[in-house]
């Protein structure tokens, strides 16, 4: 089959309409009904039925669309990687990093990858876990460097490669800040603090649920999406943030390790089968995978 043949198809499966579908492909509707006519041939049977006004898919042809999509993608993508490989051009490798992970922790294999290819260049972009997986769909990005997505995609492949535990921010000057031991979060709460989530830091599911047995009230207390607005509420002495032990390394904070619960969240490398990659991000992989963890993977209970 064709390229163009699956471009016609998937142009006529979004818009339901041959006519839109044409001037989408910017080709004459004859020449998209051919084409969808000679791909219906080699596979065998209709693709899509056209009664009256009204188009839709066949069984088949929804069948396959998931399918033909994915061939499409990956052509696509192959082909403008061998263009940019035969014009000399540098090797781009984008990532996109959930907003509370230190930079340092990934930087000797960055390092790493621009000692091995010195001609590549560097796209980062933070968001937070819907954002990261419409990146990764929307091929926006290669790789994320994230916490376990909720998004079930079967197209994600993840690879853990680190578990960290949580802690708390407290102001410097913090009563509870001078404690010796592990503060709990328990013990926080009760003492009528309200507490800063961060969006981004991997707060889910049961890790919610965790915090709300400890005493902690979802509904009050305070959300960020950014970093350094955690950091400005912590300081003011707004609340008290609840952060992972790998994000927000902040000085004029103090830190308490821990926070008394099974909390914890899991940093994986994400990636979507079947879409071709520059041969960086591969070496990437490789490189977070064989890393010694164990300085930030810690017990998610003090």
């Amino acid at each position: 089959m064709e390229m163009q043949q699956v471009r016609y198809f998937l142009a006529v499966a979004e818009t339901l309409n041959f006519t839109r579908a044409a001037a989408q492909c910017q080709v004459s509707q004859p020449a998209l009904t051919r084409g969808i006519k000679l791909l219906e041939a080699e596979l065998g049977d209709e693709l899509i039925r056209r009664e009256g006004r009204l188009t839709h898919l066949t069984e088949l042809g929804a069948r396959l669309l998931p399918i033909l999509r994915q061939c499409y993608d990956s052509a696509v993508s192959a082909k403008a990687v061998a263009a940019a490989v035969t014009a000399g051009e540098a090797t781009t490798l984008r990532l996109a990093i959930t907003p509370v992970l230190d930079l340092q922790l990934i930087m000797p294999m960055l390092r790493e990858l621009r000692r091995v290819y010195p001609g590549l260049r560097l796209k980062l972009r933070r968001a937070a876990p819907d954002g990261i997986a419409t990146m990764l769909k929307r091929g926006e990005a290669d790789l994320a460097i994230c916490a376990l997505l909720e998004d079930e995609w079967d197209r994600f492949e993840a690879r853990p490669i680190f578990t960290e535990g949580f802690d708390l921010l407290f102001p410097a000057d913090h009563p509870l800040a001078a404690e010796a031991g592990v503060v709990p979060v328990a013990a926080a709460a009760k003492a009528g603090e309200t507490f800063v989530l961060h969006r981004g830091a991997g707060l889910i599911g049961g890790a919610v649920a965790a915090l709300e047995a400890a005493g902690v009230d979802s509904g009050r207390a305070h959300e960020v999406d950014r970093c350094d607005d955690m950091i400005a509420l912590v300081e003011a002495g707004v609340g008290v943030g609840v952060v992972p032990a790998s994000g927000l390394a902040v000085t004029q904070l103090r830190r308490r390790r821990g926070v008394g619960l099974p909390l914890s969240r899991t940093i994986a490398i994400y990636a979507v089968t079947g879409r071709p990659q520059p041969r960086e991000a591969a070496a990437l992989v490789n490189l977070l995978r064989a890393a010694d963890w164990s300085a930030v993977a810690a017990p998610a209970a003090a």
